[in-house]
């Protein structure tokens, strides 16, 4: 299906068709190429900072292949165990159906961070020091995959009136929140600041970039989610948001436990 999206107020207007290419009986999707696009760059910017990092190069992206498996994973086994009703339970052959459609990205960060952590142990890999570097990858992954929403005209919010509000087939024609641009734009920011932040990697401490990431990702992902018409639920809770506000805090109270001394006053 082609999608006739609008961004009325800004006058732009264009066809987006979610297809790619076809070869025979196969679709390739924009989506898939776009997550795809976001991989190789995000390993192609951490695979020159390895030495920045003091990490063995071929021995990172050992790691960064089985994250990869196990994110995607985990990806998929967050979006069944809390998509809405018994779907996949009286369907159980459409589990594996995964290019239908249907991860989590939260699903994805803790199922790399997991794989990752396994092989860093394995490969003998400082795992405070993967999991800075492996930070920034993730936010180059985000801010390029987010646009694969935005082909298939999915994750948006509600009605706005906003100068960039978005319209399409899939909004029903209502102005909605582009909150893939949003989180894009997000993820962008936070990769340009602890960018900057990780040139002097030697005098920083282990593991802040990682924290600055969790925290600064959980912020944003807390208020959009908000706005956000198709989230996953726990009960009558978005699921992302409270694991955005578990985050937050467990990654502001680890920061400041190891950046802050407590002094102690006596009389």
């Amino acid at each position: 299906m082609i999608y006739n999206v609008s961004f009325p107020k800004l006058g732009i207007n264009m066809k987006i068709n979610p297809i790619a290419v076809t070869i025979g009986n196969i679709n390739i999707y924009w989506y898939g190429i776009l997550i795809a696009l976001g991989i190789f760059l995000a390993i192609l910017y951490t695979s020159n900072k390895t030495q920045d990092f003091k990490i063995n190069k071929n021995k990172y992206l050992d790691t960064i292949y089985i994250s990869i498996i196990s994110a995607i994973i985990l990806a998929r086994l967050y979006y069944i165990t809390f998509y809405p009703g018994d779907y996949y339970k009286n369907n159980p052959s459409k589990v594996f159906n995964i290019f239908e459609g249907g991860i989590a990205i939260y699903g994805g960060i803790i199922g790399g961070i997991i794989g990752g952590i396994v092989v860093c142990k394995f490969n003998k890999i400082n795992i405070n020091s993967a999991l800075d570097l492996s930070s920034l990858g993730l936010l180059i992954g985000q801010t390029i995959g987010r646009w694969g929403n935005f082909i298939n005209q999915e994750a948006f919010g509600t009605v706005t009136s906003l100068p960039w509000g978005m319209m399409s087939e899939k909004t029903n024609y209502k102005t909605v929140h582009p909150c893939f641009l949003y989180e894009s734009i997000w993820c962008l920011i936070g990769f340009i600041f602890l960018h900057i932040y990780s040139k002097n990697y030697n005098n920083r401490k282990p593991l802040n970039i990682f924290l600055i990431y969790a925290a600064w990702y959980s912020i944003g992902r807390l208020f959009i989610e908000e706005i956000r018409t198709d989230s996953l639920m726990f009960m009558n809770f978005k699921i992302s948001q409270i694991l955005s506000l578990i985050i937050l805090i467990l990654s502001l109270s680890i920061l400041m436990i190891k950046n802050f001394k407590c002094k102690k006053f006596y009389s």
